[in-house]
């Protein structure tokens, strides 16, 4: 069964839109857990313009399930991640003033880099992955940083999906099998939803994890967040069902 991890940053947006605690971003969490969310993520950026620091503290021992913590690894980030010990961490190459991630990293110019964060991680007892696009050099050198995981950065897919389904498909199942050679599990994320999830599931059911944010935030504006989260698992489970 792939996992469902929900992103609750766009909560913390409309928190900080208006000051004070509306929503609650640590209830959020909490609810998507109770509602049969199987991870929690979040991804701190240096301005905190939506999930504080603050916020990944508070939320750690409120939840039982997954936590995984996104980010640029920074020395603040990094430090945050060895003391609060999430799961998993995903490392994004995103730039301080980044609206939202747009890339994955390129694993061959930043592989020493990498290497080096993901031994302080792993040496803290934190789950590993890396973001990366479909270019299979990137990802087969970043099985060589002794990452856990890559996640797919998947809003190609998402935005071809609709017109050519099944041409916007085909890098992902390649880089998906060139992970799975390579030894490293795979996540995927950004632009997934209602609409694509369970295509992508079908076509690559060996996939342990999705991150889903401001699609599943927003449907929940109209379905409620209980019934949205269990839109997007049926989505997974008939995935799984159809390929199977």
């Amino acid at each position: 069964m792939t996992k469902l991890s929900v992103n609750i940053n766009k909560i913390a947006t409309l928190r900080n839109a208006r000051g004070g605690n509306i929503p609650d971003v640590q209830k959020a969490a909490v609810d998507c857990q109770h509602f049969g969310a199987q991870g929690i993520t979040v991804h701190p950026r240096p301005d905190e313009r939506h999930i504080r620091y603050r916020d990944v503290e508070l939320i750690k021992p409120l939840i039982f399930t997954e936590f995984n913590i996104e980010g640029y690894p920074s020395g603040r980030f990094i430090d945050l991640v060895l003391s609060v010990k999430p799961d998993q961490v995903t490392l994004v190459p995103d730039p301080p003033g980044a609206i939202t991630s747009s890339s994955g990293w390129d694993t061959i110019q930043h592989k020493q880099f990498l290497s080096d964060v993901i031994a302080q991680f792993h040496a803290g007892g934190v789950r590993t992955s890396i973001f990366v696009g479909t270019e299979l050099k990137f990802i087969e050198a970043a099985a060589d940083t002794g990452t856990d995981r890559v996640e797919l950065y998947t809003e190609p897919y998402a935005s071809a999906y609709e017109t050519e389904r099944e041409k916007a498909i085909a890098p992902f199942v390649k880089a998906a099998e060139v992970a799975r050679d390579a030894g490293i599990d795979l996540n995927a994320g950004h632009d997934l939803s209602l609409q694509n999830l369970r295509f992508f599931r079908e076509r690559i059911p060996w996939l342990k994890e999705v991150s889903i944010g401001h699609a599943l935030i927003s449907d929940a504006l109209y379905f409620g967040l209980e019934n949205t989260i269990q839109m997007y698992l049926r989505e997974l489970r008939q995935g799984g069902e159809r390929r199977a």
